[in-house]
């Protein structure tokens, strides 16, 4: 309720992707002028978002699904933002990252987001082998091409570690798979097609 009223109330509405963002706004009957800032143009977006907010106009931000700047376009535009000295005021939202770990059963006391690690196998591995060293849970963003890859690799360094697999999540087609690393591969590996967006929750012991 609390992003729907900052949706009516602000003057403009910066959005990663346009398209999504109109539907959601279409569906509750709100029209607002829309700007674009993605990834690829986020800096230059940024700065015409900051021009704006220098005129004394009121500005949202919405990236596609989760929260802006967690593994979402957003951090460059706060950066800006607070250089030029506007307030920024966080409006709490989705995130893959906070919902996975709400229903991992982890009872870890550090927890670390990693987002998405290297598509290169090396780079990759290295990375997964000081995650499990630091004894600590942790959180990684995959796509569904590489879901299985990644499953793979933390089976070989520990088939017995605990881990939640969340696809879709907070969405229309969201499923939980919990299990040890070797029970979540062998499903994952045994399906056809693997569709969505992938978060991994891996415990921070065996």
């Amino acid at each position: 309720m609390r992003a729907l009223e900052t949706f009516k109330a602000v003057d403009v509405i910066a959005c990663e992707d346009t398209r999504h963002t109109l539907k959601l706004l279409t569906h509750f009957g709100i029209r607002k002028p829309l700007v674009s800032c993605r990834a690829r143009n986020e800096e230059e977006a940024a700065k015409k978002i900051v021009a704006l907010l220098d005129e004394g106009k009121n500005i949202a931000y919405a990236s596609d699904a989760g929260t802006p700047g967690i593994s979402d376009p957003g951090a460059v535009l706060v950066q800006f933002a607070r250089k030029a000295e506007h307030t920024i005021i966080p409006i709490p939202g989705v995130s893959a990252f906070t919902a996975l770990v709400s229903v991992s059963g982890s009872r870890d006391k550090t927890l670390i987001f990693e987002g998405f690690l290297s598509p290169k196998a090396g780079r990759r591995k290295t990375r997964l082998t000081e995650l499990f060293s630091a004894n600590a849970g942790f959180v990684l963003y995959e796509s569904p091409y590489r879901i299985v890859k990644l499953l793979q690799d933390i089976a070989e360094i520990d088939k017995e570690r605990r881990i939640t697999v969340g696809r879709e999540l907070t969405k229309l087609h969201e499923e939980l798979i919990s299990g040890s690393a070797e029970e979540v591969l062998n499903e994952m590996a045994a399906r056809t097609a693997i569709k969505g967006e992938i978060a991994v929750f891996v415990s921070g012991r065996s």
